[in-house]
């Protein structure tokens, strides 16, 4: 079999002046999207993704609803040109996107749920301020001794993304994370980079919001996936709305398996992967874990049309 999976993002992809292109050329299709996010969210989200500064879109309660937003433009627009995928799956926030293309959740309530879900991680991070670091070039199993070690003299620290074989982000109290950054450097480690993002993400300090979260999702309608959808808790299929939902919520504190993702794709049969969100950074992962398969950006009009252009051709 070979197959088309398509590959949402997720905090981080996010730049200055996303989706103002998108409108320009496809306002038909994507205005209303925006119109529609503005009025749910009760602010100008669509102002802040068209002609905000990276310091505007930096919060991430703000961050998250954005770059879904623009993922979902993508994908109406890559949908309104017969873009149908063979299996679907999203990076951190990302997954909320690649749930609607899998029909599991209806985008309003998606929007809703990304925009708590980034109140909530912020107000962790304003009662216990942490950090996340992202280490190349050590294998995992290094990093998660690091972060044993770490944890047991400087407080929490865990690993967060397992984003490809050769990069891993640690996630915790600052002090640990330091710490672990230190001991990566002297063991090794290519390259240390300390991230610049609103919260701790997927570590056990978001325990303390899984609770009031989990009432948020019993709060929409969740269906079985009609599209083949990888979880990143479980880097597998999530079958049914009651996987979905425990998936969602075990999403906070549980690690983004991307690299086990992306073979579980591989291995159904999945040789072409399309970004479909703001920036490229899923596009590397796949480059680096899956050499041989072919990758599509689609960030912004220019590689929308040359994605879709290419994908149009093999089925030609």
């Amino acid at each position: 079999m070979t197959g088309t999976a398509l590959l949402f993002p997720g905090q981080g992809s996010q730049r200055v002046g996303m989706g103002l292109d998108l409108v320009e050329r496809h306002g038909d299709l994507v205005r209303e999207l925006y119109r529609t996010a503005d009025e749910v969210l009760g602010f100008g989200l669509s102002e802040l993704c068209w002609h905000g500064t990276a310091e505007q879109l930096r919060p991430t309660e703000i961050t998250q609803p954005a770059v879904f937003l623009t993922s979902m433009a993508l994908l109406r627009i890559a949908q309104e040109r017969g873009l149908a995928p063979d299996a679907v799956a999203g990076h951190s926030l990302g997954e909320y996107t690649a749930l609607v293309c899998g029909g599991a959740l209806d985008w309003v309530d998606a929007l809703r749920l990304v925009r708590r879900r980034g109140e909530l991680m912020a107000e962790v991070n304003s009662r216990t301020p942490g950090r996340m670091a992202a280490i190349v070039g050590l294998d995992a199993d290094q990093v998660d001794g690091l972060c044993a070690l770490a944890k047991a003299e400087h407080g929490l620290v865990e690993v967060a993304n397992y984003n490809e074989p050769g990069q891993t982000v640690v996630s915790g109290v600052e002090e640990a994370v330091l710490a672990v950054v230190a001991a990566a450097k002297g063991s090794g480690a290519t390259k240390v980079v300390l991230l610049d993002v609103g919260a701790p993400f997927h570590c056990s300090l978001m325990r303390d919001v899984e609770d009031e979260f989990a009432a948020e999702l019993e709060r929409v309608v969740v269906r079985d996936p009609v599209v083949p959808i990888v979880a990143n808790v479980t880097a597998d299929y999530a079958r049914t709305a009651a996987d979905v939902l425990g998936n969602l919520r075990s999403q906070l504190t549980g690690a983004v398996r991307w690299t086990e993702t992306m073979f579980r794709l591989a291995d159904a049969g999945m040789t072409r992967f399309v970004e479909v969100g703001p920036g490229r950074v899923l596009t590397g992962f796949v480059r680096a874990a899956l050499p041989d398969s072919e990758v599509l950006p689609t960030g912004d009009v220019r590689r929308l049309d040359r994605a879709l252009s290419a994908l149009a051709a093999t089925v030609a």
